[in-house]
């Protein structure tokens, strides 16, 4: 949770310095993506409990909504093994919509790996996101690597605009002076 407020603290920042945020603007975007994570990271802890505890109490709706909820979160379809997958599985077995039986494992390692590293993803962006508000001539080469590729390896891209690509920006401001 104190990852998350220091996330809302680094956009208040970049919002400030923007002169309060617009549509478009750099802290707008950064604030739509945060609350997208949020938005499946609450999906995610509610469906993917009843897929521990309680697989037969997983519905149609549940199903959709954790769909939804990590569509707008990855910007894209979720791939195959996916939570939604596995909840959109669970529903069509508990509705007899299928032949399919219930999965020994119930909640797929792939899903835990990919809530993992949009963990992993965040964590970089608070620290390199505050250092790019606070001391944007102190963002290292490394820095902002590790931010493109946390960034490409939790969401399958890099957004153009966003936070790696601006300490990307940055790092080369930074050597031409």
């Amino acid at each position: 949770m104190a990852n998350r407020t220091e996330t809302g603290q680094v956009i208040s920042d970049i919002a400030k310095a923007e002169g309060g945020t617009t549509k478009g603007s750099q802290s707008a975007q950064m604030q739509s993506e945060l609350t997208k994570q949020r938005n499946f990271d609450e999906s995610a802890n509610k469906i993917g409990s009843k897929l521990e505890t309680a697989p037969g109490s997983i519905s149609k709706e549940d199903a959709q909504a954790i769909h939804r909820a990590e569509t707008r979160a990855l910007g894209q379809q979720p791939p195959s093994g996916s939570l939604s997958s596995q909840a959109q599985h669970e529903a069509a077995v508990n509705e007899g919509a299928t032949t399919a039986t219930r999965t020994a494992a119930p909640v797929d390692p792939t899903v835990r790996s990919q809530l993992d590293r949009q963990a992993n993803f965040e964590d970089a962006a608070s620290k390199v996101g505050g250092k790019l508000v606070n001391e944007p001539g102190n963002v290292t080469t490394e820095e902002a690597d590790l931010l493109h590729s946390r960034e490409q390896r939790a969401f399958g891209r890099t957004e153009k605009g966003g936070l790696a690509a601006q300490a990307q920006h940055q790092v080369a401001s930074n050597q031409s002076s």
